[in-house]
């Protein structure tokens, strides 16, 4: 939120710096992230002068350029070529003097340089309107009055507003300062908490009056629950045009573009008081009646930003006698706002229903400052307030005369909130005793009314504008962000207590894993459990009537909870891809949701994806593509840092994976893993190979919780390695021939490996070629080559025996 510190001053006339008020307002809870500086003409006008045309000559080498002498008020005149057609001895005109900087339309920096034109020397510029940034004419130079001094400062001729702008970052719970009256208020019992007494100015609204009855306005509110609160007036006679410079710089300092003067003093009250209001054009509401209502679900709708939408039967509406006008706090309808050719006004300024608007915002994917500040709950006791002051603006800036009573629909009257403070509350929530005068004079400087005080405690009314202050603990808050939390005492001993946790949470465990993947090259990454509806018809696997769906979604893209840790990871592999990063290694833990009978369930996972080159090319290391065994072994590793060794692995083809495997572990599924089918691939416009892993990391958790841990001694005794290279059927596997060597031999045969496969031309159709390694040791003596040739005939009878292979 943008908060103009000129404007702020309106309310508070405080000498206070901008740089120490950021201080003050960012101690009472009103952070402030940054202040920047404006000014109404970009630049200040700096480095251009009044400039008069001493003699204006044609260019010997240029046809439509011109030969300019001007005085700047210095003892030489300046050659200046000029190319406008307007340019003409006798004028008064700016110009930009070397080393000044203009800016074009886009803000971009223009330094203004000595140079040569066409083989004349050119010391300056004349300047048309839009590039000092006083108008948009470019059609000629800027003709100044005849009676300027040359050498004059043109900030002196034209006046340039300078202020400075809060960028606050405000909290949901803080309704009340969204608007500059609100951040001043809070400014004031702050500055009251330095000893700074300085009074709050409210605007002014004693010259309001009824001029004439004669365009009243017959107002009905169907559904006063989403609109506890409606106001409205006529003004008739009115010239809608640009509004003033000064309401034009106001808006333009917290980034708001001028409309007109109308619509401009709209946004003006809005921003100055945080009431929202609307102008309807009285010409386009049919017999002068406006009637708040929902319509039927399916109703058609053309919003201002031109896009029709369908309105639910819980939106608010604004219609006149046939037709809805504007989607009530939220957005205007296309055919009823102000335009230049409009004359009489219906002004709006209404309290609606907090909990109503923003759904409606959020059903329709609409933002609007207005709806902002209806959907956190603004003041409804200046409603009328607010609209007396913006018809005084109107009528200031746009003439016109008020042609109705205001009719104000208020039934039920929302009332203040009653709370009961006690001194013990405060006292042990604080941890510091606050003297009780002091706290007496915190709560009045916030509009907080004592009502009674007692032994025990205090009485206090609260304003209907803090809706977030409506408990004893909120009011102490309250107290606390303006006594100061840098004035509490802290004590300077600190009990710690260090709780008793097991070495497999769940969180120690993850960040084991991470810090291990880390160190092999991946990044982690983190993506939003919201997804598309979408995704789920890309696999038959996965269910529309499992989906958790969000009640109120941010858009379609965020509509349900993902079933899937694969569609969320393809999305920033794809986008990566997409910025030139192709060699990528990701993880992520997060988790899946599904609804499976009425009844919701979650499940934790761990997703790895691998895509592109294992490492940068160089002339040391050839390019080579991550390929199914660089992941197992990755998987692997990962199981072996959790101690989960002796997984079996079956085939595993499923929609999502093709050439995939799935590791189980005590008949319990801990991972799949294999490429991504390339149907999937193309929906996200990856063209390359993807290989991913989802690890079931609830089964993994289960899996650790029953490992026993065994502790081994080091083996005193040397291990021997014996290698066989087999020619074997292409349908077995290496898992069979492990499994059967373990089997032949239990005693001495420690670990079996496959460190070479080939299948080519060279070998019989239907064959390939393993080569094996074994590795064999005995803990309680030295092997000898008598002992270990003897298990490796019997392995390779075994083998000759089970699966036909053949020494090669």
């Amino acid at each position: 939120m943008k908060i103009s510190y000129n404007w702020l001053k309106q309310f508070l006339k405080t000498k206070w710096t901008a740089e120490e008020t950021e201080v003050l307002l960012t101690d009472l809870g009103l952070e402030v992230e940054g202040i920047t500086n404006f000014e109404s003409i970009k630049g200040g006008l700096e480095g251009i002068v009044v400039g008069h045309v001493e003699s204006c000559e044609p260019h010997p080498n240029a046809d439509r350029l011109k030969i300019t002498k001007v005085n700047i008020g210095k003892e030489q005149l300046l050659s200046i070529v000029c190319g406008a057609p307007n340019v003409a001895a006798g004028q008064n005109v700016p110009v930009a003097t070397i080393g000044t900087t203009l800016y074009d339309d886009k803000g971009q920096p223009w330094p203004i340089k000595k140079g040569k034109i066409r083989g004349e020397v050119s010391e300056g510029m004349i300047c048309a309107e839009d590039e000092i940034g006083i108008g948009k004419s470019h059609e000629g130079i800027m003709v100044l009055g005849e009676n300027l001094i040359p050498g004059t400062p043109l900030n002196q001729v034209f006046s340039v507003e300078r202020d400075q702008v809060f960028e606050i970052g405000l909290t949901p719970n803080r309704a009340d300062a969204m608007s500059h009256w609100g951040v001043a208020r809070d400014l004031r019992a702050g500055l009251i908490q330095n000893e700074i007494s300085i009074p709050l100015d409210t605007p002014s609204i004693s010259s309001f009056h009824v001029d004439n009855r004669s365009l009243r306005v017959s107002i009905s509110v169907k559904q006063p629950e989403l609109a506890p609160r409606y106001c409205g007036v006529s003004i008739s006679g009115l010239e809608v045009k640009d509004s003033p410079d000064w309401l034009k710089n106001r808006l333009k300092a917290i980034g708001i573009n001028s409309k007109n003067n109308v619509v401009d003093a709209t946004n003006y009250v809005l921003h100055e008081l945080g009431q929202p209001l609307h102008a309807f054009d009285l010409d386009k509401v049919k017999n002068n009646k406006i009637e708040v209502k929902t319509l039927k679900t399916g109703t058609k709708f053309i919003t201002l930003d031109g896009v029709e939408r369908e309105l639910h039967a819980d939106d608010l509406m604004i219609c006149d006698a046939e037709k809805p006008l504007c989607i009530a706090g939220v957005f205007g309808g296309e055919g009823s706002g102000v335009t230049t050719s409009t004359t009489d006004i219906f002004l709006e300024s209404a309290y609606f229903n907090p909990v109503s608007i923003r759904k409606t915002a959020k059903r329709h994917g609409l933002n609007t400052d207005a709806s902002f500040r209806f959907e956190r709950g603004i003041d409804p006791n200046i409603t009328e307030f607010a609209l007396k002051r913006a018809v005084i603006l109107i009528q200031e800036i746009a003439g016109g005369v008020v042609s109705s009573d205001i009719d104000d629909f208020y039934p039920k009257k929302i009332e203040d909130f009653q709370v009961f403070l006690t001194f013990d509350k405060i006292n042990q929530l604080i941890g510091q005793e606050i003297d009780t005068g002091v706290i007496k004079t915190i709560l009045t400087s916030l509009d907080i009314k004592v009502n009674n005080v007692s032994e025990s405690g205090l009485g206090l009314t609260i304003p209907a504008y803090r809706v977030d202050v409506q408990r004893e603990v909120d009011v102490i808050e309250e107290i606390l962000r303006v006594y100061g939390y840098n004035n509490i005492e802290s004590d300077s001993k600190f009990n710690v207590s260090v709780a008793n946790s097991s070495i497999y949470e769940d969180y120690k465990i993850q960040n084991r894993i991470a810090d291990q993947l880390v160190s092999q090259g991946f990044f982690e990454i983190m993506s939003n459990s919201l997804t598309t509806k979408a995704y789920v018809d890309l696999l038959e696997d996965l269910k529309q009537e499992h989906n958790v769906d969000i009640l109120n979604a941010l858009s379609n893209d965020l509509g349900v909870m993902r079933q899937s840790m694969l569609f969320s990871g393809l999305e920033s592999v794809s986008y990566n891809i997409n910025r030139k990063k192709t060699d990528l290694k990701f993880f992520e833990f997060g988790k899946t949701y599904h609804k499976v009978e009425g009844e919701f369930q979650e499940f934790k996972h761990l997703s790895l994806f691998m895509t592109g080159s294992k490492t940068p090319e160089s002339w040391t290391n050839p390019q080579q593509k991550t390929n199914f065994f660089g992941l197992k072994a990755y998987l692997e590793r990962i199981f072996e840092k959790l101690g989960l060794t002796n997984l079996e692995y079956q085939s595993e083809n499923s929609d999502s994976i093709s050439e995939g495997l799935s590791g189980q572990l005590n008949s319990k599924t801990l991972v799949d893993f294999g490429r991504v089918k390339s149907k999937i691939l193309d929906y996200f416009d990856i063209e390359q190979e993807v290989l991913f892993a989802d690890i079931n990391w609830n089964n993994v958790l289960d899996a650790i919780q029953k490992k026993q841990l065994k502790v081994d001694e080091i083996p005193r005794f040397p291990s021997t390695q014996r290698d066989f290279a087999l020619l074997l059927d292409q349908a077995v596997k290496f898992d069979d021939l492990k499994n059967l060597a373990f089997k032949t031999d239990k005693k001495i045969l420690k670990n079996v490996d496959l460190f070479d496969v080939y299948e080519g031309d060279k070998l019989p159709e239907q064959k390939k070629s393993y080569a094996l390694r074994f590795k064999f040791m005995d803990e309680k003596k030295t092997l000898t080559d008598k002992q270990v040739d003897k298990v490796m005939q019997k392995l390779q009878n075994q083998f000759e025996t089970k699966f036909g292979a053949t020494l090669r």
